[in-house]
């Protein structure tokens, strides 16, 4: 009697973990289905409520360009708008109204063998662009965190600039970097 006994309290605990392990199963998989159906955090979209120029400096490691074109596209890729460089490496361009943010303003030389530089546009109050080897870097690096918004381009540009210790706390940063440092601003 004791060897039936003993063969049925372990029939118990095996079969007392199994539906332990079960249930544990179960209740991981109901989590994981509820966090599939949740709505993702909706952002603001930023556009242009009214046509507006954009208008800055394009320099290369050489100064400023003295030939070339910005086209500013959508976040698809679609073109937006073009204006030609003048010759002292200035550029203004007219954004329509009800155009979308993010934007990119790429810069394409006139010569072959120069070299193409861009910056992201994420906010509508802002008109004026440097664009140079530093803003394209931060677009970059911003793209490659996810895509052009606010956030990943100030940590693109944290990043990417120097940041002269008198500027420094010892909570972070004083200000905004992207601006002080060289950044897309």
């Amino acid at each position: 009697m004791n060897a039936i006994f003993c063969s049925s309290i372990t029939n118990y605990k095996f079969f007392h973990t199994l539906l332990l392990v079960f249930m544990t199963a179960c209740f991981l998989t109901a989590c994981e289905k509820s966090n599939q159906n949740t709505v993702p955090i909706k952002q603001d979209v930023k556009k242009y409520a009214q046509a507006t120029t954009l208008e800055g400096l394009v320099t290369d490691n050489d100064g400023p360009v003295k030939a070339g074109k910005i086209e500013a596209t959508d976040n698809g890729g679609k073109l937006v708008a073009s204006a030609a460089i003048q010759n002292d490496g200035q550029y203004s361009i007219e954004i329509p109204a009800n155009t979308v943010l993010p934007i990119v303003l790429t810069f394409y030389p006139e010569a072959a063998d120069g070299e193409k530089l861009n910056t992201a546009v994420v906010h509508p109050a802002i008109t004026r662009y440097g664009i140079n080897p530093l803003s394209t870097s931060i677009a970059k690096k911003a793209l490659a965190m996810g895509g052009y918004t606010h956030a990943n381009m100030v940590r693109a540009a944290e990043g990417t600039a120097t940041v002269p210790d008198a500027n420094k706390t010892t909570e972070g940063f004083r200000g905004d970097p992207t601006t002080q440092y060289g950044g897309w601003h």
